[in-house]
């Protein structure tokens, strides 16, 4: 009995979606036959549902991951071989940080090889769970490129400098307790556990959590890597009079005191955390806390 030859086609949809009901959206880059190699299409119909989540009420989670044994373990060979002797054209290209614009908590969960812009997407989520089997490495040096897309900005602040060099200098490869020892990841599990353990995570933050509470977070943190102790102060300080102001807070309290779970709003489509961080509230007599 002989067994199917594998499928080589290019399946019709690039990005799986799947939102369960507590508002956690698992989106699966689904290029199997090549390991889940990068290419413009994958890289259009992420970041095109990335958007669709970000405007959708219903999401209050994301977690990313990849079809197959793979990740994602970069661009894919077969494209990066036609680009050798020429000058690389990224026009009309949207930026690979795209991800950090986004408003909702994002969770990769690494089911295995993560490297290259793979690699670079990984690290612009905000927690990573990573299979035990998976392999990581930069890649960069052995194909005689330079440290793409940002990533020397990213790598040394997740693993300070030496480590951050070591691994854009070498491209070596590093397996999951190194990567979790470095800082890469934060979490390894059974490669049949990773992508429940991500998702369940996500859960509860979707749960517990206020949407506008997270998506303020989550650009505080990301904003104030490039800002000084005071900056990043006086933004909480408008912050906290916009979210104190806002039915969240006053549920997130009486959920506590009534031993409940929370019942927060969605997040509006097309809120930008960054006005609440950056406009001056007025000030008002009440309670200092």
């Amino acid at each position: 009995m002989t067994s199917d030859p594998p499928d080589t086609e290019e399946p019709t949809e690039l990005v799986l979606r799947d939102l369960d009901d507590a508002g956690v959206l698992t989106l699966t880059w689904n290029r199997p036959h090549r390991r889940n190699g990068w290419n413009p299409d994958l890289e259009n119909a992420y970041f095109r549902a990335l958007d669709e989540a970000a405007d959708d009420p219903a999401v209050r989670a994301i977690v990313v991951t990849g079809a197959g044994k793979a990740f994602c373990p970069g661009v894919d060979m077969q494209r990066l071989a036609g680009l050798t002797a020429r000058p690389m054209n990224l026009a009309g290209r949207r930026p690979h940080h795209h991800a950090r614009g986004i408003p909702k908590p994002m969770i990769a969960a690494i089911n295995g090889a993560c490297a290259g812009v793979g690699l670079i997407q990984a690290l612009l989520c905000d927690v990573r769970f990573a299979a035990s089997g998976a392999r990581f490495a930069t890649s960069f040096s052995r194909r005689g490129l330079p440290a793409e897309r940002g990533i020397s900005w990213l790598l040394p602040r997740l693993t300070g400098v030496e480590n951050a060099l070591d691994l854009l200098l070498s491209g070596r490869t590093v397996d999951a307790a190194e990567a979790k020892e470095l800082g890469l990841v934060s979490r390894v599990l059974p490669a049949d556990e990773v992508l429940a353990a991500a998702q369940a995570y996500a859960r509860d933050l979707a749960v517990n959590s206020s949407p506008q509470a997270m998506a303020v977070i989550r650009r505080q943190v990301l904003a104030d890597l490039e800002a000084d102790f005071a900056t990043a102060y006086d933004r909480s300080l408008n912050a906290m009079a916009a979210l104190t102001a806002h039915p969240d807070f006053g549920e997130g309290v009486a959920s506590f005191t009534e031993r409940r779970p929370p019942r927060f709003a969605p997040l509006p489509a097309g809120l930008d955390p960054e006005v609440l961080l950056a406009k001056p509230q007025p000030t008002t007599e009440g309670d200092a806390r």
